[in-house]
């Protein structure tokens, strides 16, 4: 176990991200020495800050005051992979797109994909539901984690970490582990279900000329396309305008006031291109789509990759233009990007830039604001707004980045008072002395 006392260590990912200070940071190599630091914390009520890749960007994974910090980069080792059933174990601290390259190598695929792939871990994946890129496809992660295993605050090792994708004796208990963020244990390996790699992959990017055509293009590409859609994304104009003048990315087709990724996979190379080639056909001849020719689909995976960056770098163009607010939340489809257009009527002058973007099939829109500096006074503006906004339309003020520290007291946006009571007493039961990850996830209590 490694170990790094007396020093303070900023930690974040994003210039604008939370930043945490802490005077001690554990790396452990297994789940027993994770064991022994707990229980040592656990008897002496010393608050522990469970930490993965730290790309979050609510502060979840970084200290509040004082906490140690638990790190799981050590813990990077794959224990077995079936290659018949397609099911990885491996620790906690593995990186996302190590795994990714790992179970390519054997004809599979991991079944989430994200931006901060290179840097995030499997078991911060897990503790925050990631959900990115893939979850059109493939789902989320409380179908595809098949078991967990996690120390608890006491230093218990629960060891959940079956390889079965049946198994109905009593509760599930590792979906309680999945999306908590750390607050009720430390889950230091992790059982997930890889599908096989995709024999024919095509990506496609296309302009709209509005958002009505954007949706009417989803319901024509769901079912036209069924069931090798992969993923849909979405970004508007200002998105785009941000990639080429921060980035020097240059688009694929004319200017449009939308812009659409589609990527198929499957298993037969000419059935896909011709389904792929009657949906370009019906969109564009319907107007629906204004500009996606054959040079904006690509079949081999380097051009996939340049399409695919211009949607998966907008977080980096988004950086280079200024302090930059995000809020990442889930609205049913139709109105998806109301809220962005209110809130750029309501903020006007005050901001550089109010954008939209991401998995419209998913129904999550990611809408960021960049100003020259941070202001408090713009963030009363946008908050409690956004959060009332989205909670107006019984939407999520979180849809796949988690609460953590910085968005805790807007849970009642999206949670009903008995069901964070219940959070409350599920957090009680299983960390009694709230040594784990404090200050996160929950609302403060009066």
């Amino acid at each position: 176990m490694c170990w790094v006392p007396g020093n303070c260590c900023p930690l974040c990912w994003l210039p604008t991200s939370v930043i945490g200070c802490s005077k001690v940071l554990l790396r452990p190599r297994t789940s027993e020495e994770v064991s022994r630091i707990l229980r040592y914390c656990h008897e002496r009520n010393l608050a522990v800050n469970p930490q993965g890749g730290n790309t979050g960007l609510v502060g979840g994974s970084v200290p509040v005051f004082d906490e140690i910090i638990l790190s799981t980069a050590l813990m990077n080792q794959v224990t077995s992979f079936n290659s018949v059933s397609g099911i990885l174990t491996c620790q906690a601290g593995c990186v996302l797109e190590g795994l990714s390259r790992y179970v390519q190598e054997r004809d599979f695929v991991m079944p989430l994909d994200l931006g901060a792939k290179g840097s995030c871990h499997i078991g911060g994946n897990v503790a925050t539901n990631a959900g990115g890129l893939r979850f059109l496809r493939y789902g989320s992660l409380h179908g595809t984690v098949l078991g967990l295993e996690v120390v608890l605050a006491d230093g218990t090792v629960l060891d959940c970490l079956t390889s079965l994708r049946k198994d109905n004796t009593g509760y599930d208990l590792k979906q309680l582990f999945i999306g908590s963020e750390g607050t009720l244990g430390v889950i230091t390996a992790v059982s997930i279900l890889c599908p096989p790699r995709p024999k024919a992959v095509n990506v496609a990017f296309l302009g709209c000329p509005g958002f009505a055509e954007v949706l009417q293009t989803f319901s024509t590409c769901r079912g036209m396309l069924g069931e090798i859609l992969s993923a849909f994304e979405f970004m508007d104009a200002e998105c785009m305008q941000l990639v080429q003048q921060h980035l020097h990315l240059a688009s694929p087709v004319q200017e449009s006031a939308f812009y659409l990724l589609v990527e198929t996979s499957g298993s037969s190379t000419g059935h896909d291109a011709e389904k792929l080639g009657c949906f370009l056909e019906q969109v564009l001849g319907s107007g629906l789509v204004t500009d996606g020719t054959d040079g904006t689909v690509a079949t081999d995976e380097s051009k996939a990759q340049a399409l695919w960056a211009l949607r998966e770098r907008i977080t980096e163009a988004l950086s280079g233009d200024g302090y930059v607010y995000k809020y990442d939340v889930s609205l049913p489809v139709e109105r998806l990007y109301d809220l962005v257009t209110d809130l750029r009527a309501r903020l006007g002058s005050q901001a550089r830039h109010v954008v939209g973007y991401g998995h419209l099939g998913d129904g999550n829109l990611h809408l960021n604001v960049t100003v020259d500096a941070f202001s408090a006074a713009l963030l009363d503006t946008m908050e409690p707004y956004v959060y009332a906004w989205t909670a107006g339309q019984r939407g999520s003020i979180s849809a796949e980045h988690g609460l953590g520290f910085r968005k805790r007291d807007a849970l009642r946006y999206s949670k009903p008072p008995p069901a964070v009571r219940l959070m409350q007493q599920l957090k009680a039961l299983l960390d009694p002395k709230g040594i784990l990850n404090p200050y996160k996830l929950l609302p403060t209590q009066a």
